[in-house]
């Protein structure tokens, strides 16, 4: 532990906000935005619709729109510049790699979704992982002084 107190964002603020940090900031709110629309398709279909099993359907769009708020805070954790929101932010883009694999292996339309959800997870990866961006969160390497 260090006695160096994390910068906050009157700190790092003074500076303006990277393209990258914007840009990933984006791609995770579009996932956390798409997880709430399928909560929701999973959730009005459950109870309208005629699902297989109705309790399964409900049960699936309320977890969905649970999850949600994992890539949601960490997308405005991102906007204010906040060091905590890189870490959801990268478990959720490596969570989402495993579900795209899933969606690429179907024959079906999921294959678009697939590619889609592949593409913004690895994108917001690089543009997280970016040294500027890293720099913009105030986040330093193990043993580096702050400035």
């Amino acid at each position: 532990m260090s006695s160096q107190r994390n910068p906050t964002p009157e700190d790092v603020g003074a500076e303006p906000r990277p393209g990258r940090l914007t840009t990933a900031a984006a791609l995770v709110a579009l996932e956390g935005i798409a997880l709430v629309a399928g909560g929701v398709y999973l959730l009005v279909m459950g109870l309208t619709g005629h699902p297989d099993d109705r309790s399964q359907a409900v049960t699936g769009g309320v977890t969905l729109i649970a999850l949600a708020l994992l890539p949601l805070l960490a997308a405005r954790g991102l906007l204010l510049r906040r060091s905590w929101s890189r870490g959801p932010t990268i478990i959720t883009q490596i969570m989402a790699l495993p579900v795209a694999y899933n969606l690429l292996q179907a024959d079906s339309l999921a294959i678009p979704g697939g590619i889609a959800l592949a593409v913004v997870a690895v994108a917001t990866l690089v543009l997280i992982l970016n040294p500027e961006t890293t720099r913009a969160l105030g986040i330093t390497g193990p043993g580096a002084a702050r400035e």
